[in-house]
């Protein structure tokens, strides 16, 4: 038996949905070990709506660690805050979701505890032991951490988010000592949009290669808007300037699993297959039909896209109008 502390994420005091997968990972957490309490972490400042919010889902005690220093997130100052509470507070463990703060907070927060670390845990095995994903997706690892603190980071797409029930205390607590170590933020460059954030979105539709420009996106888009959903891209779309790199799909960028992804003009490398074949529904337009994304596809059709694009989207509009 043992804490289990959950790093809780929120940005300009709303809580982040990543945050509920990392606490049904946490319930979990406390299952394999023996029972336990399951605790959550909120580091920055004017954190008081999230924490409110935060205490609804299932946890037996919120933390707040607050300090005007902390308002910007950065792995310096937020890392050393997460330790600094683990310590105090005793936790077995630490864990949280593998977004890209995830990835770069709880890294540096197993150094400084000089703990073990499992990365894009998929599935409890054990008091200690983990099963990840590796070679994007193909072959499944099974990790045990042996030193007194583990620090665990979840791949959330492979856990449900946690439900609303109970109400738990909340309590502020020391920080302890932090230091930027020279770093500073300088300023935030936001990108807003209309459309849902790529990570959460529940339909998903994305290009690739075979989009062959930029210009061509705005079907893609025009389709997503259409659902109501965000857009995606492959690495090779991104890489040839077509979309932002933000809107990157797979191995080596946003893992998504949305109720429903649509692929366009997307062959199905195996680093792109890394990042959403976790979706619930998986429809491909590809011209190949031989293309590896059929072997994933629930539903294909086997055309250009230039010639069937625009009256999906027709079809689309019609249906939800």
């Amino acid at each position: 038996m043992g804490k289990v502390l959950i790093v809780a994420e929120q940005h300009a005091g709303t809580l982040r949905s990543a945050t509920l997968n990392a606490i049904t990972y946490g319930k979990k957490q406390v299952e394999a070990s023996g029972g336990g309490e399951l605790i959550a972490l909120l580091v920055g400042d004017n954190v008081a709506d999230a924490a409110a919010e935060l205490a609804k889902f299932g946890v037996d005690k919120v933390l707040t660690a607050t300090d005007p220093a902390l308002a910007s997130y950065m792995a310096e100052t937020h890392g050393a805050v997460v330790a600094n509470v683990a310590k105090a507070i005793g936790a077995e463990f630490v864990g949280g979701a593998a977004t890209t703060t995830g990835k770069d907070l709880l890294p540096r927060v197993a150094g400084l505890l000089d703990a073990g670390m499992a990365a894009d845990v998929a599935e409890v095995a054990g008091a200690k032991t983990y099963k990840r994903p590796m070679l994007a997706g193909n072959v499944i690892g099974v990790v045990e951490i042996s030193t007194p603190i583990a620090v665990v980071s979840i791949r959330q797409t492979e856990w449900a988010a946690a439900v609303e029930g109970g109400s738990a205390a909340v309590e502020a607590v020391d920080a302890g000592q932090f230091d930027a170590l020279g770093a500073e933020v300088v300023r935030l460059e936001e990108v807003t949009s209309a459309r849902p954030d790529l990570a959460e979105a529940a339909v998903v539709i994305a290009g690739g290669r075979g989009m062959k420009s930029g210009e061509n996106f705005k079907f893609v888009e025009t389709l997503a808007d259409s659902f109501g959903g965000a857009v995606g891209a492959t690495r090779a779309a991104c890489d040839a300037g077509m979309v932002p790199n933000d809107l990157q799909v797979g191995q080596t960028g946003k893992v998504v699993a949305p109720d429903l992804y649509i692929a366009i003009g997307i062959s199905g490398a195996i680093q792109h297959l890394a990042g959403m074949k976790g979706s619930k529904v998986i429809v491909a337009i590809n011209k190949d039909p031989d293309a590896p994304i059929f072997q994933v596809a629930d539903y294909g059709l086997v055309a250009k896209w230039e010639d069937s694009l625009e009256t999906l989207t027709a079809k689309v509009q019609e249906s939800r109008s």
